[in-house]
């Protein structure tokens, strides 16, 4: 059986990327603490006590900058791609570093966002062109680099909003790489450039996750997040340009947690007459921690998002059928924790 992508093995790109990030942002906190870039505790969103140093979302920049160095092939699309995470890095950054006293403007974010799209559609030559859901297939014909680029900073924003619980996003990133990797392996597919990338975010995140696991020792920022769901937003679209994705209900399955949370929180804040842009404390992560503790609500959401993502490569077997059992049954789950908690509506106390 072959293990190797690109002419290395998938567990020495998953090794080395993973070292990578335990070294770097171990450097990167102590660099966080020296400068005092720090997360400070904020009533309206944030749930952490004391300050906590950030930068983390730089040492797992720095790991996957090393794994593409040794692992990645050089060609527009990897340029693009690195252009684009060098430029959401300085965003996220100078907004982790100013937040506490200047927030920046959603509204300029947007624009940076979309222009780091462009880049990757425009110089990348990356496009969703077509796709299928549930056996209907559509073709986006001129309409393909607006919906790519929707697409990359709807998740980009997405992955940025459900980073509020220590050990959530990497989590969740890393399950997301993972079977990505896994649905290469099934489809014998290990030499796409999605695959190369999911294995060394994979090892890139897991690192970070060592020093992000409850309780946190330090938080990655927006720069980290909103990195993490480029990188999640531009694997999705490579796997449909290399045909490891036929679907749109695979992202939609592996995003899911995601998706629905930034779903549930603009019509959480509808409903309210308030700004889609407005911090909360009612994000599904919150509702957990009502009624268990930190690490005990994250292994919950690991846990749906693992069966999200069994489901998906069930899905890639062909299981069709036990598919729709699963999904139907993973959405009364979710349907049923909404109805209970206050994730949408706000529920009245007894």
């Amino acid at each position: 059986m072959d293990f190797t992508v690109n002419g290395y093995n998938i567990f020495l790109i998953t090794g080395v990327s993973f070292l990578a990030s335990l070294v770097f942002v171990e450097l990167m906190k102590r660099v966080a603490i020296f400068l005092k870039v720090l997360d400070y505790p904020n009533e309206k969103r944030k749930i952490h006590t004391k300050p906590m140093p950030l930068l983390g979302g730089i040492g797992i920049f720095l790991a996957f900058l090393l794994g593409y160095m040794l692992f990645a092939p050089k060609n527009n699309l990897m340029l693009s791609i690195l252009i684009s995470s060098f430029l959401i890095m300085l965003l996220g950054l100078f907004d982790d570093m100013t937040k506490s006293k200047t927030p920046m403007p959603n509204k300029y974010k947007v624009v940076v966002q979309v222009v780091v799209a462009c880049i990757v559609v425009f110089y990348g030559g990356l496009e969703l062109n077509h796709a299928s859901l549930f056996g209907l297939s559509v073709d986006f014909g001129f309409l393909s680099p607006v919906i790519t680029i929707i697409i990359i900073v709807a998740i980009i924003n997405a992955v940025n909003l459900i980073d509020g619980l220590d050990g959530l996003c990497a989590g969740i990133s890393s399950i997301y790489f993972l079977t990505i990797a896994i649905i290469g392996f099934v489809l014998n597919k290990f030499g796409g450039l999605d695959i190369i990338l999911s294995l060394i975010m994979l090892g890139s995140t897991l690192g970070y996750l060592v020093h992000n696991f409850p309780p946190a020792k330090i938080y990655q920022g927006d720069a980290g997040s909103t990195f993490l769901g480029l990188m999640m937003s531009v694997i999705f679209l490579i796997g449909f340009k290399t045909t490891t994705l036929t679907s749109l209900i695979i992202p939609m399955l592996l995003l899911a947690i995601p998706i629905m949370d930034t779903l549930f929180a603009i019509i959480r804040r509808k409903i309210k007459g308030e700004a889609i842009d407005h911090a909360d404390k009612e994000h599904i992560h919150h509702q957990f921690l009502k009624i268990l503790s930190k690490r005990t609500s994250l292994l919950v959401i690991y846990a749906i998002n693992i069966m999200f993502s069994i489901t998906t490569i069930f899905y890639i077997l062909g299981y069709k059928e036990i598919v729709s059992i699963c999904y139907v049954i993973l959405i009364i789950i979710v349907l049923f924790l909404v109805l209970k908690t206050n994730v949408i509506f706000e529920r009245k106390k007894k």
